[in-house]
């Protein structure tokens, strides 16, 4: 109760002498003793606290002078305001508002991170303070004296909390007590501000073909949604000018980021890329994509370090995605980079469109699905015969079909347990080809399908909770009529796998369809283990009537009876993951195989893969690939950790490519150093070496992760 009625004379009293003043707002007071002396000074004592506003003031003594208007205050001082900033000081000397005055041997943190230390600070209508005799720092500041890993010393600072602008006077930066460089005027963000112009924190670049180039940005704030980020790029081997364009819609947001290069390696020419992208949201629940990516020449994207695409994809697609109906629409060009292809005999502009709908019928039942699908590739190049190349492909060959589908599927449970799926249904096609004068224009053909699938899922429930499921399963599809005469463009590469194994046809396109009766048997088994041991094994084959001469050699369905297909996954509980899956014949050679593994642990992770792919003269494979990838990172401590990759070339007993990266990180600064060498070289390739240096400070609006590990005092 005493305190409640200290706090209402304090009010009383201060709104008063602000009465003159009417958007002042009152201050209230809260201590453990509070009285008027005889010059009518009202003192408040033992643990003090009070608020102006989203101010707040807590002391050991405060002071309140009627005449003068103004509040003494005993340290220690603690002011905040708002939850981003406070100021630690011994004593002051500010107005009932708190937004005036004086604040000695103060110290303003900003956002929980920044600290500035200074001799005083100057508040000046709550929005300047001004420090004088100031250092600088986001590090962690040891009560022995030792200097922090990096700090800025100036002159004065000036914060400006509207602005959310640091603006240096006369300042050094410094790394523990070495000066480094010097500037007469310095701006920075502070923390609290999220994008400011100004420039970015440099990095350094060093490899075997450009040298030693240092990379500086500069980011320009051109609105609330939108920014542009310049990068010079130099070296003694290159001038290059890096930009980065992002707006954000009230429906969508775009990116566009690029380079334009003067450099040695194509003396006198000017180099360069761009890759944009867009997401927008459409009426009637439509989206809009779209992507660009080109560049000047095969190599510039990886001597730069932008990229290891060896094609590009520009697209623009509107879609439509509900519960029962899918619409999409699609226009693509593609740009090659590979050596020995040319983009007129490749099919650069594609068109493709897509509509889907299901319905469920009460009249007899089950679902029924229907789809038509529209593709157009086209060639730039108006030869109608093959060219000089080796591929074997008539070089202006333009392709256009139009594929309709109806189907009806129903399931049904026996009293067995055993589960039924049926499928009933036809496909109707049109093919449009021109400039190919070894095939005729026109094809089209109505083709029936049907399939009965059954599965017979078996469960069983241990006492320790284990679950495991065997589910046996057979197919029997049946295809009519005759593959039409008509050019392989869409099918070269056929992937057959767990999941395609049930389907009708495992060509990825429509211009293809398996034909005849096919049938296919399988098993699936899993294990769940509510400790976190998990499995999944799926083995199966098809069984065709007649052989299908257009499945290559390594796809395992170019004969009657396939080669095995063996999957797998392993989960355990303590962070290992392992998947694979391979097409092995009866004498259990393998024509195709992958696995993958990867270990999380408490410091880091490791991971590694191992592909195999026999040679193919129809997938264009000359020869195997065989190929051992390794990749992980490790934390040596809090602050250090290591990562690497590392890519081998089995089949030709050498390494493709290796990098190494050591990083830095903790409380006030990230420094990131890494090293990446390419061995393999082609006609627009060569081996090369890239180093990479980056250094980042905390505090100054730089968002550098969310792990902040903070050092220890004399660490």
């Amino acid at each position: 109760m005493r305190r409640i009625l200290l706090i209402a004379t304090l009010m009383a009293t201060v709104f008063a002498a602000q009465a003159q003043e009417d958007t002042a707002r009152p201050a209230v007071l809260v201590a453990d003793q509070i009285f008027i002396t005889r010059d009518r000074t009202l003192v408040a004592q033992g643990n003090v606290e009070a608020f102006q506003g989203e101010s707040r003031v807590r002391a050991s003594a405060i002071r309140y002078n009627q005449k003068t208007g103004s509040l003494e205050i005993e340290g220690p001082i603690v002011l905040q305001e708002g939850s981003e900033t406070l100021i630690l000081a011994d004593a002051g000397q500010l107005d009932p508002d708190l937004r005036n005055g004086l604040l000695t041997g103060a110290r303003l943190i900003l956002n929980q991170q920044l600290q500035l230390a200074a001799n005083q600070i100057n508040r000046v209508e709550g929005r300047y303070s001004q420090l004088y005799k100031t250092t600088v720092t986001s590090c962690k500041v040891c009560e022995t004296g030792e200097a922090p890993l990096w700090q800025i010393r100036a002159r004065r600072v000036v914060h400006d909390q509207l602005e959310q602008q640091l603006y240096f006077d006369r300042a050094q930066f410094l790394i523990r007590n070495v000066p480094v460089f010097y500037l007469p005027r310095l701006r920075l963000p502070d923390p609290t501000l999220d994008r400011a112009t100004g420039f970015l924190m440099p990095s350094i670049r060093t490899t075997s073909r450009l040298g030693t180039g240092i990379k500086v940005p500069y980011f320009i704030k051109i609105g609330d949604h939108r920014d542009l980020t310049l990068t010079p790029y130099v070296s003694s081997a290159t001038r290059t000018l890096e930009f980065r364009y992002r707006q954000a819609f009230v429906k969508g947001r775009i990116q566009f980021d690029g380079a334009v290069t003067r450099d040695d390696e194509q003396p006198g020419e000017t180099r360069g890329y761009l890759f944009g992208f867009g997401a927008f949201d459409l009426a009637r629940d439509y989206k809009l994509f779209f992507q660009i990516e080109t560049t000047s020449d095969r190599s510039y994207l990886r001597d730069y370090g932008y990229s290891d695409k060896d094609r590009l994809r520009s697209e623009l697609t509107t879609s439509r995605v509900r519960r029962d109906e899918y619409v999409r629409g699609s226009l693509i060009n593609f740009e090659t980079l590979r050596d020995g292809e040319v983009n007129a005999t490749q099919p650069t502009i594609v068109l493709d469109g897509a509509y889907e709908r299901r319905l469920f019928p009460e009249a007899f039942g089950g679902e029924l699905r229907y789809a038509l699908r529209f593709h157009n590739h086209r060639r730039s190049s108006d030869l109608s015969i093959d060219g000089p190349d080796d591929d074997l492909v008539v070089d202006g060959r333009d392709v256009a079909r139009i594929h309709g589908e109806i189907d009806w599927l129903r399931r049904a449970t026996l009293r067995n347990g055993v589960v039924a799926d049926f499928k009933l249904g036809a496909s109707l096609n049109f093919f449009d080809i021109t400039q190919d004068d070894t095939v005729a224009q026109n094809h089209s053909d109505i083709v029936p399908h049907a399939a009965v699938t059954l599965r017979y899922p078996m469960v069983r429930n241990d006492p320790d909770g284990v679950v495991q499921i065997l589910e046996p399963i057979a197919q029997i599809g049946w295809t009519g009529g005759s593959r039409l005469d008509v050019p392989n463009e869409e099918s070269t590469r056929v992937e057959f796998d767990e999941g395609n194994l049930l389907s009708l046809s495992r060509f990825p396109e429509r211009d293809r369809r398996e034909r005849d009766a096919v049938a296919a048997i399988g098993v699936n088994w899993s294990r769940f283990d509510p400790t976190g041991w998990d499995a999944h094994v799926t083995l199966g084959q098809v069984i065709r009537k007649n052989e299908d001469p257009a499945f290559s050699s390594t796809s395992g369905l170019d004969t009657g009876s396939s080669d095995y297909l063996l999957a797998a996954q392993l989960k355990t509980q303590n962070g290992i993951s392992v998947t694979g899956r391979g097409l092995f014949d009866d004498e259990v050679n393998f024509a195709k195989a992958e696995v993958r593994g990867d270990w999380v642990f408490k410091r880091g992770r490791l991971g590694g893969s191992y592909l195999w792919l026999d040679e193919d003269i129809a997938e264009e494979r000359t020869q195997a690939v065989s190929e051992i990838t390794l990749d992980g990172s490790y934390d040596l401590n809090q602050q250090w950790t290591a990562s690497a990759n590392y890519r081998y070339d089995t089949a030709d007993s050498r390494p493709a490519t290796a990098g190494l990266g050591l990083t830095y990180n903790n409380e006030c600064v990230t420094v990131g150093l890494s090293v990446r060498q390419r061995f393999s070289s082609s006609t627009s390739l060569e081996p090369s070496t890239d180093f990479g240096f980056n250094v980042g400070l905390r505090g100054f609006s730089a968002n550098t992760g969310t792990e902040r590990h903070t050092r220890s005092c004399g660490k």
